[in-house]
């Protein structure tokens, strides 16, 4: 492979790692929100960001590239179901504390996925331009 390949390559998968972060900020936002609006007794408002936060989990695990992806993908796929039925659980029982489970799991998640871009960049600063 060579240098203009490589780093058109980690650009693209930089891109998409950064996307992936983005969705999870929305969904954790959505659920904050969420939160609030349980809280406040506003229904509506909380079944909206329900619906977002749901869709972009949704989204999430739609996208998951079963063959490729491996256990990675396996398991990333339980943790998106089990967000998905604690999401439901929370909107029709407003119950915080499903709510915060599924928050929390996110969270973690998004860690893991900030931890790559953050490795990824450092590799693209420090182990690229040694191998050059």
């Amino acid at each position: 492979m060579d240098i203009a390949a490589y780093k058109k390559t980690v650009i693209q998968t930089t891109d998409r790692v950064q996307i992936v972060l983005m969705l999870y900020d929305g969904a954790i936002n959505h659920l904050k929100r969420a939160k609030v609006k349980i809280n406040s007794g506003d229904n509506i408002s909380k079944g909206h960001h329900f619906s977002k936060a749901t869709s972009i989990v949704s989204e999430l695990s739609n996208v998951l590239d079963m063959e490729k992806g491996g256990d990675i993908s396996v398991n990333l796929r339980r943790l998106y179901d089990f967000v998905l039925q604690r999401l439901l659980y929370a909107n029709l029982h407003n119950d915080v504390k499903a709510l915060e489970e599924a928050e929390e799991v996110l969270s973690t998640i998004r860690s893991g996925w900030k931890e790559m871009m953050d490795g990824m960049k450092h590799y693209q600063q420090t182990g690229a331009s040694a191998s050059l």
